[in-house]
């Protein structure tokens, strides 16, 4: 079978984002994700299964089957756009670790048309999938979330000993690896949660990155569209001083820290 035809599940396509890597980007979000983050702001990403959801009193289908070639003929359509900006491709999802036939040839095929290429990702999972990446990977966008496994499990449904283990891993092999921390009030707002992530990301090798990404309520209401309960429907996103206060507490460790990413 050609590299063309592999075959994936996503749910977007987004054009011209200026987030989540370098320039102007192509952002293609796959299905599915074993994590379970209480705040996830793509509860549609979660489940592999094609899905109806809906949004604004109108049912949408969320989940089509693609192939890398189909995929690849809109990534060709921004090459422009990545050639003026340092731009490229982005994978995100769900988690792109839950495809890793289609996501390491959707990469591979961009890497034939020297496309830049970056990846966000929670980590979770074996590492012998995860080097399958990294030969194909400019940059992996990493979210640590929490230090504490409990706390992890608790707001992820999943604890973070292989999360933590992998990073000390990517951060050896990969080209780049940015840490990135999802800011979620009740669950690692706090100085003392931020320092201790941000001391761990400095321990890495070839890691002077760090992203704080405040948490936001824009995906709430695509829970209802779902038939699911938001469980943290009380939850307001942190205040503008609040994150600079992370931001200096997380810049004492000497890792070039922002917020968002």
């Amino acid at each position: 079978m050609s590299l063309y035809d592999t075959k994936g599940r996503i749910f977007d396509i987004q054009r011209f984002s200026v987030h989540d890597g370098p320039g102007i980007r192509t952002i293609v979000f796959l299905k599915g994700c074993v994590l379970r983050c209480k705040w996830c702001c793509n509860p549609e990403s979660q489940s592999f299964a094609v899905e109806e959801m809906s949004l604004g009193g109108k049912l949408k289908t969320v989940g089509r089957d693609v192939t890398v070639g189909e995929v690849m003929e809109t990534v060709k359509r921004d090459m422009p756009y990545y050639r003026r900006s340092g731009g490229g491709l982005t994978l995100s999802g769900g988690e792109s670790l839950c495809q890793p036939d289609f996501a390491v040839a959707l990469l591979r095929a961009s890497k034939e048309y020297s496309i830049n290429t970056a990846m966000e990702s929670t980590g979770f999972a074996k590492f012998d999938v995860i080097e399958q990446y990294l030969p194909y990977l400019d940059l992996y966008l990493m979210d640590i979330k929490h230090m504490n496994s409990k706390k992890h499990e608790q707001f992820t449904s999943r604890p973070n000993e292989l999360i933590l283990e992998n990073a000390k891993k990517i951060a050896e092999k990969a080209k780049q690896l940015i840490i990135r921390v999802p800011v979620v009030p009740t669950f690692n707002d706090t100085e003392s949660e931020i320092l201790e992530i941000a001391r761990f990301a400095a321990s890495l090798p070839n890691v002077n990155e760090l992203h704080l990404l405040p948490y936001h309520r824009l995906g709430q209401d695509k829970y209802k569209g779902l038939g699911r309960t938001y469980e943290l429907p009380e939850l307001l996103p942190p205040a503008d001083e609040k994150m600079q206060r992370l931001l200096a507490k997380a810049k004492t460790t000497g890792l070039k820290c922002q917020i968002g990413g």
